[in-house]
């Protein structure tokens, strides 16, 4: 029955580190988690070993030299029962450690103080198996955790994560590519349409519009023009602009707000895995058991109800069962970068979304296209799509997208001059074609109807942009642009409702637009017009008022307040600040998943409860079979290690039933 046990238990300790290890592997047909990480950054991020990680490594390989030792001296040659306290020993330094902090420093009952006094009786009373066994499934649940910690902190702020290696430098009236480390302040460079703006600086010549959302979150792009201010991250969608650099590094805006987010409270890092918090928690009546046992037993009668703790079974089948739903989540497109953000979900009870880009797409379409001068919403449309035909930025593309629905014509003119700034001028048979915004319109000498311009002012308010098309030296008509809501918006939203979750939007957009987009989801809260620091304060009000707020969001403007929540989600493709700062990230980039994820997380819940009852209550027959059933040592170690193998297996069922759908053999029922 003893090597039947420590079948169990080796079976148990072998099925863990492979699931943490298999984490790191590829998952036929999905990308590793590796690999998953690079695509969600723009560098090339490589997971190293941490010395933490390490030390484990080093530690379990040495305990479980004991552990073979202490069989071997057992059950063949007895000295090297002897031989393997000293490798078993060896390895306790950080237990007592541990435990002596925990008593004159930190003044609080941990597991590791459990785990001392056992150690203790073990040398004392020569149980060579006991110890080894012990600081094994030590370093073995050391290990597995190690895997569900939060590694984004090392990734944190990878600011320059879209900056380019090279950039263009004006040298005496020539430009010169030179590498990005080499510019100084002072310096003018040239940015063109397509290219994220990698400094901040002032616009000495040239126009553009410029796509600020990811910083500043404004739906719509930016009219830039010389003596206007650029900032970094930001992406230059049509023009070309030399702009003098003033600032650079962490003196950058981008770079500030990542300071920001360094500076602000990280709760999180205080925050246990539910399976240590329950052993730390089970510690002290364990020990008051411990010491009433010592002298109505003696000390192998005290080291028999020591040795009922469920401590050391959570330790393991916590970080076990995450492993599993990590890894499942992960096989469904789902990165989960902190295993504790499964046990923090299902405490949600509030989502706060960002606006633009996670409820509304980067492009827009057309809303209503206005006509003067005698000219038709066909004609208008046609106009604007061929001068936009070769370009690739959002607006062109929204404006293509309607053209093609209207079934119009769609080919650039024979002899097209494009004139890039903020519109483009082209030649056709009916005459010089600008397409641009209301500035280029009055650079061009084109006059604006006061009809045309009360519509602009009403579209401004709404949130919504104008291009304007003129024909010959008139206008012609405009096209009003809107935000795009993301398809899946409301059927995500609605399946969040049935849930009973209370929904925000938090934007830094202007009202009107914000409460049109709040009511078309059926979105009860929202926060308009706010600065990032407050997106982040807003989080911090919600959770005083006693709410447990999950924030998804997607640019540089959200990363404070996806820090500062007890749960955060981004999606693939956002910025890379974001992703590093989220917890979860939905690789479809899409909004589909985040209903998925919160149903995982109820039954990662539920399928704990399952395996703490299942590992506990052996436990508790072997600490009343101690006291009155006369049980010694080998009856209760049984019995923990059969709830062991229960909880195990409980922990391993998703991952099993997850094989058994694949193969086609079976439904899953989830526990």
């Amino acid at each position: 029955m003893f090597l039947v046990t420590l079948g169990v238990i080796s079976a148990t300790v072998y099925v863990g580190i492979k699931i943490a290890e298999n984490l790191a592997k590829p998952n036929n047909p999905l990308l590793s988690r590796e690999q998953q990480t690079v695509l969600i950054s723009a560098t090339d991020v490589r997971l190293v070993i941490s010395d933490k990680e390490k030390l484990v490594n080093h530690n379990l390989t040495v305990s479980s030299v004991a552990l073979g030792l202490a069989i071997l001296g057992t059950f063949i040659y007895p000295p090297l029962g002897l031989i393997s306290m000293l490798p078993a020993l060896y390895v306790t330094k950080p237990i007592l450690e541990d435990a002596y902090k925990a008593i004159f420093h930190d003044h609080q009952v941990r597991v590791s103080i459990l785990d001392s006094i056992l150690i203790t009786i073990c040398v004392g009373t020569g149980s060579f198996v006991a110890l080894a066994l012990g600081v094994t499934l030590y370093y073995t649940s050391r290990k597995i955790l190690i895997k569900t910690e939060d590694n984004s902190r090392q990734r944190l702020i990878n600011l320059f994560g879209e900056q380019s290696q090279f950039v263009w430098l004006i040298t005496d009236g020539v430009e010169v590519q030179i590498p990005f480390e080499q510019l100084q302040v002072g310096d003018t460079i040239v940015i063109n349409a397509g290219e994220m703006v990698p400094i901040d600086g002032t616009i000495v010549a040239g126009t553009a519009s410029i796509d600020q959302h990811k910083l500043t979150g404004e739906a719509q792009p930016a009219e830039k023009i010389e003596g206007d201010p650029v900032f970094m991250s930001t992406m230059v969608l049509a023009g070309q602009i030399k702009v003098e650099v003033e600032t650079m590094g962490s003196e950058t805006i981008a770079a500030k707000i990542g300071t920001m987010l360094n500076q602000t409270a990280d709760f999180k890092s205080l925050v246990q895995s539910r399976g240590e918090a329950l052993a730390d928690k089970s510690t002290l009546p364990m020990l008051g058991l411990g010491a009433i046992a010592l002298p109505l037993l003696g000390p192998i009668g005290a080291g028999s109800v020591l040795t009922c703790t469920f401590a050391y079974h959570l330790r393991i089948l916590a970080p076990i069962g995450m492993l599993n739903f990590l890894n499942l989540a992960s096989q469904q497109g789902i990165l989960i970068k902190d295993g504790r953000s499964l046990e923090l979900l299902n405490q949600v009870d509030t989502i706060v979304f960002d606006k633009t880009g996670t409820l509304t797409l980067e492009q827009p379409h057309v809303g209503n296209v206005y006509t003067c001068h005698g000219y038709t919403v066909n004609e208008i449309l046609t106009y604007a799509a061929n001068a936009e035909v070769k370009q690739t930025h959002p607006i062109a593309k929204a404006i293509l997208e309607e053209a093609t629905k209207w079934r119009l014509p769609v080919a650039p003119a024979s002899e097209a001059d494009y004139e890039i700034g903020y519109g483009i001028k082209m030649k056709s048979l009916d005459g010089v074609v600008r397409v641009g915004s209301a500035r280029y319109m009055d650079m061009e000498g084109i006059t604006i109807p006061l009809k045309i311009k009360t519509i602009q002012k009403d579209c401004y308010q709404q949130g919504y942009s104008l291009v304007f098309v003129a024909i010959g030296n008139q206008l012609g008509g405009a096209i009003e642009l809107q935000a795009t809501i993301r398809p899946e918006a409301k059927a995500v939203i609605n399946r969040l409702k049935k849930r009973g979750l209370s929904l925000y939007i938090i934007s830094g957009d202007h009202e009107a637009p914000t409460k049109k987009l709040a009511t078309e989801l059926d979105i009860d809260h929202y926060f308009a017009e706010i600065l990032p620091k407050d997106k982040a304060n807003i989080v911090e009000r919600l959770q005083e008022a006693g709410h447990s707020v999950c924030f998804v969001g997607d640019g540089i403007n959200d990363s404070i307040a996806l820090k500062k929540a007890n749960t955060s989600i981004s999606l693939r493709g956002a910025t890379t600040i974001a992703t590093d700062t989220a917890q979860i990230i939905l690789m479809d980039q899409t909004l589909n998943q985040l209903d998925q994820i919160i149903e995982i997380a109820r039954a990662f819940d539920q399928n704990m409860n399952i395996s703490f009852i299942a590992t506990m209550l052996p436990s508790l027959i072997g600490i009343y079979g101690a006291f009155f059933l006369n049980f010694g040592l080998i009856t209760p170690i049984i019995l923990n290690n059969v709830g062991l193998a229960i909880g195990a297996s409980n922990s391993m069922l998703p991952v099993l039933q997850h094989k058994l759908l694949i193969n086609g053999k079976n439904q899953p029922v989830v526990c």
